[in-house]
C-alpha cells in the first residue's frame, strides 16, 4: 500500500457532501470497521448510513485534514483533523482528532479508527452537562 492511496482517502474525506458519501464507500472494502466514540460499525453499508444520517442530522458537518502521515512499514496511515458542525440543543461543535487507517492487500480501507475527545459533547447538554462540568471543577488541579 501507498501513501498516495491514503491521500485520496484523505481528500476524498475532507471533500465529504452528501453526494460523495457513495464515492468514498468505493475506497473502503467489504468487511470494513469503523469506530468513533459513538459508533462501531462494520461493512460499506453502514458506513453509508452512518454518514448519510450525519449529513441528515447535523448542520454544515465539515472535515479538514490537517496531517497525513503513512507508516510503510506497519501498512498503516494517520490523519490529523478539524471537524466542525452544527448540532441539535448543543449548537456548534469543533473537534480535534485523528484517524488510524489501514488497507487490506487490495488496497481498500479496512480499518477506519477515530480517536478524539467526546467530552465537548457531553459538557454542552443541558442535564449531564451541568453534572460533568461540577465534577470535572472538582477534580481538576485548578480547584
Amino acid at each position: 500500500m501507498s501513501q498516495a492511496l491514503l491521500e485520496t482517502y484523505a481528500h476524498t474525506f475532507a471533500e465529504l457532501t452528501p453526494e460523495t458519501v457513495d464515492q468514498l464507500c468505493t475506497l473502503v472494502s467489504e468487511q470494513v470497521h469503523f469506530r468513533d466514540p459513538f459508533n462501531d460499525i462494520h461493512g460499506p453499508d453502514a458506513l453509508r448510513h452512518l454518514l448519510q444520517d450525519m449529513f441528515a442530522r447535523a448542520g454544515r458537518p465539515r472535515f479538514e485534514v490537517k496531517d497525513i502521515v503513512w507508516h510503510e512499514h506497519s501498512g498503516t496511515g494517520w490523519l490529523g483533523w478539524y471537524f466542525s458542525t452544527d448540532l441539535p440543543v448543543i449548537g456548534l461543535l469543533q473537534v480535534e482528532g485523528c484517524s488510524r487507517i489501514a488497507f487490506d492487500n487490495e488496497g481498500h480501507v479496512k480499518e477506519h479508527l477515530d480517536y478524539w475527545d467526546s467530552a465537548p459533547i457531553y459538557l454542552q447538554l443541558p442535564f449531564i452537562g451541568r453534572l460533568l462540568r461540577r465534577i470535572r471543577n472538582r477534580i481538576s488541579s485548578q480547584s
